[in-house]
């Protein structure tokens, strides 16, 4: 029941990509993410997600369309979208999922987290 200031948290990490845990409800994560060009096409079979922008932008790509998602706005990517995210320059946002959900959908890639650092 404690306050969260997530521009706080924000600043105490700069690495992109890797989602940073922040809290926790009803089997879901909260988590906090950096992120900048790429990532990797991936889809969640059994679980949606939320993405809300806390500052700059960023694309969501699906196969057939991307959409753009600005400062105060937010995307759902429904469970068993294919989808990529892609930000021209560093993006800040908040991620709720749930805590089953792998990073990359399975996908093999670098930047693929077995389990979120919390913050």
């Amino acid at each position: 029941m404690d306050v969260v200031n997530l521009r706080q948290k924000l600043g105490l990490f700069g690495d992109l990509w890797s989602p940073k845990l922040v809290g926790q409800l009803d089997g879901h994560h909260v988590k906090l993410a950096k992120i900048e060009g790429d990532f990797v096409w991936h889809a969640h079979t059994d679980e949606d997600e939320l993405f809300l922008v806390l500052d700059g932008r960023f694309r969501m790509d699906y196969r057939d369309r991307q959409v753009w998602v600005e400062t105060g706005e937010m995307v759902i990517v429904p469970k068993g979208t294919e989808h990529k995210p892609y930000a021209p320059k560093e993006c800040s946002a908040l991620l709720i999922e749930r805590a089953t959900t792998d990073h990359t959908g399975g996908v093999a890639d670098p930047r693929r987290q077995e389990s979120p650092e919390r913050i």
